[in-house]
């Protein structure tokens, strides 16, 4: 069975989020174990400087690279990743449960991903060219993996 860890920076503070996080995370317990680990955004000033943000994401990579499990395929989400079909994923999804069995998912915070957890990845994903709310993105993200397993499974869900 594929492990999947997913590291989100902040908390999910609405109740409708949380629900919709809650109803993927058992739609992907017939596929996949999943684990969710919220990290603490590190806080900026509300108009930050290039070196504030520069310095909040350097703190935030050691968060986040320290919750990366050994030999996990690691995606980070980011706006200059690569863009995926529902099929593609799919592939990637199988030849990393045949080949790791461990799947890491990293959403940023506000200002994204530092450098660091970019190059630690073993891909750069960009679900879309819109920008989404960190929360929806969450949901999403689970909902595009569920997808895209369940086209794994030959479920008629994808259809």
């Amino acid at each position: 069975m594929l492990h999947i860890r997913l590291i989100a920076l902040g908390n999910l503070k609405e109740r409708y989020w949380r629900e919709a996080l809650a109803e993927y995370e058992k739609r992907l317990g017939a596929f996949a174990k999943l684990d969710i680990v919220e990290l603490k955004e590190y806080r900026v000033a509300e108009s930050p400087t290039p070196a504030e943000i520069d310095l909040a994401l350097d703190r935030e990579a050691d968060a986040v690279l320290a919750h990366i499990p050994p030999r996990s395929f690691t995606v980070a989400l980011c706006v200059e990743g690569g863009q995926l079909s529902s099929e593609e994923l799919a592939e990637t999804l199988s030849q990393v449960m045949r080949e790791q069995g461990s799947l890491t998912l990293i959403i940023g915070s506000s200002h994204g991903l530092s450098p660091r957890v970019k190059k630690a990845a073993h891909l750069r994903l960009s679900v879309s060219k819109l920008t989404f709310p960190h929360q929806m993105m969450r949901v999403l993200l689970l909902e595009t993996v569920y997808r895209s397993l369940s086209i794994l499974q030959g479920s008629k869900y994808h259809k």
